[in-house]
């Protein structure tokens, strides 16, 4: 096994991170994680993924380790919630690299370890945790970054960490990173020529937001939903009984591997641990336009009738 790169550790999902890949999205940190720590290394995989017996052409499973290749980028393996090994392609692009370390592997890492990861942004209201939740294009990353420019800070974006204490569910920091599509960019008035594309050829731009960070873990009051249907006004309906469990169920990051890694019942213990306690909301908008000041002030409403319930 390739030694660890001396000095490089990084703070990321809850995690400190010791990687020979440098992760210049992530803050420094000589600190121990919330959840642990994570070895990041550069070895060849080749015979391990010909060997290991495959779920998928591209996936393959065997005790705790799940391997994974993505074609012209690299074959992945997270094994026992410990450690990511990385065997990159012949003129592999390192930012591509650097995406599925920080996503697809940071996923099923935190499956591993029993952490929830939801996928969606997270954002600072009201002094607690909020998650916004949907299908891509639903504009999750879109509404957060206006939240964020109303003063709001940012949790996580893409994968949300989320930890179970005293049956109360906690949001865990990601990184001071969003991605925006240049849509996004356009609605806001952001101009793409100051931010790096993810990779290369690509229409999603990486945004520091190092200044609107919030870097510790708060509890998780809410969720809301994202949709766009047709031309419908943007409004907002409480999700309730069994469809709230489908919800979180649904916006689980990396959904697909609950079954094919063995942790169904896990998974299905996880939310039922906190779903009746966590209101959710599904918030709809109109498929054209720019709608987030709308969809903010419909959030602000909810949360504050949430405060006056209490």
């Amino acid at each position: 096994m390739a030694s660890i790169v001396q000095g490089l550790a990084y703070k990321a999902f809850g995690l400190q991170i010791h990687s020979e890949f440098p992760l210049p999205e992530l803050p420094l940190s000589d600190q121990p994680g919330l959840i642990g720590s994570v070895s990041v290394i550069q070895e060849d995989l080749s015979e391990r993924w010909q060997a290991i017996p495959k779920v998928t052409p591209s996936l393959g499973v065997s005790g705790n380790e799940v391997m994974f290749e993505a074609k012209d980028t690299a074959i992945f393996s997270i094994r026992d919630g410990s450690t990511i090994t990385v065997s990159p392609a012949p003129g592999a692009d390192g930012d591509c690299v650097r995406l599925f370390i920080l996503g697809s592997c940071m996923g099923v890492l935190l499956m591993q370890k029993k952490i929830l990861p939801l996928h969606g942004s997270a954002l600072v209201l009201d002094n607690k945790a909020y998650a916004l939740v949907g299908r891509s294009g639903a504009g999750k990353s879109t509404l957060a970054s206006y939240l964020m420019d109303q003063g709001h800070l940012l949790i996580s974006d893409d994968v949300i960490p989320v930890m179970v204490q005293n049956g109360h569910p906690l949001a865990v920091p990601g990184y001071p990173q969003q991605k925006l599509w240049q849509q996004s960019l356009d609605y806001l008035g952001m101009n793409s020529s100051s931010y790096r594309p993810l990779f290369e050829r690509e229409t999603k731009f990486a945004v520091p937001v190092h200044d609107r960070f919030q870097a510790e873990p708060l509890p998780l009051a809410g969720v809301f939903e994202l949709s766009a249907a047709g031309e419908s006004p943007v409004a907002l309906q409480v999700i309730s009984g069994l469809e709230r469990f489908h919800t979180l169920f649904n916006h689980t990051y990396q959904k697909a591997m609950i079954d094919r890694i063995g942790i169904r019942e896990w998974h299905f213990g996880m939310l039922a641990s906190f779903v009746n306690r966590l209101p959710m909301y599904r918030l709809t908008r109109p498929e054209a336009g720019f709608s987030a000041p709308a969809q903010a002030s419909l959030i602000y409403e909810t949360i504050q009738h949430q405060v006056e319930e209490r």
